[in-house]
């Protein structure tokens, strides 16, 4: 049983996925590559000088595949609470995870059968960590935010999910920062 479900293969839910992975949580992420990114370029994103939606999708992936995540085609069509986390089924099977995070981009149906809170704008409703009405399961990027979104703020979102999990997971809050390997 994978510790993390990610929806979504955009910026919020590779960001999750590669923190949740690259720290040892076993991480499965469906990606159907419906994401906007490939419509967008990106010329004011910090730390990079410009690059195109379709590049940055694959370096992603293959940051998050080379920390272990599992990146499955599957269309995720709904999501219930078990005792032990959460039931996702897709067009390929049922999947059981101890969180979900949903970065979905527009689509926030999945996230709302399962009873998660709605904002008046019909975005899912999360606090500061990017946790929904529903315990241990998340909402980052454009599922969070209604046209005031940018690929750097879906890649907070999801870095914002996946370090509460692994705060959670510790039992105290969790840092991820790498210094290099002769830094005292």
């Amino acid at each position: 049983m994978p510790d993390v479900a990610i929806i979504g293969g955009g910026p919020a839910g590779l960001s999750a996925a590669l923190f949740t992975a690259k720290n040892g949580l076993e991480t499965v992420v469906f990606d159907t590559d419906k994401t906007a990114l490939h419509y967008a370029y990106l010329y004011n994103y910090l730390g990079i000088e410009e690059i195109n939606g379709d590049e940055f999708l694959r370096i992603g992936r293959e940051q998050v595949d080379a920390q272990g995540a599992d990146r499955r085609d599957e269309e995720v069509t709904g999501v219930e609470q078990t005792d032990d986390g959460f039931r996702l089924t897709t067009d390929g099977g049922e999947y059981d995870a101890t969180y979900v995070v949903f970065a979905t981009g527009e689509s926030r149906d999945v996230a709302e059968e399962l009873g998660c809170d709605l904002n008046d704008d019909g975005t899912v409703a999360v606090n500061s960590d990017t946790e929904t009405s529903i315990e241990n399961a998340y909402a980052a990027g454009w599922a969070a935010r209604k046209d005031k979104i940018q690929a750097a703020i879906s890649v907070g979102g999801g870095a914002a999910a996946a370090l509460d999990i692994l705060s959670k997971e510790q039992g105290k809050p969790f840092h991820d920062f790498d210094t290099p390997e002769d830094d005292e």
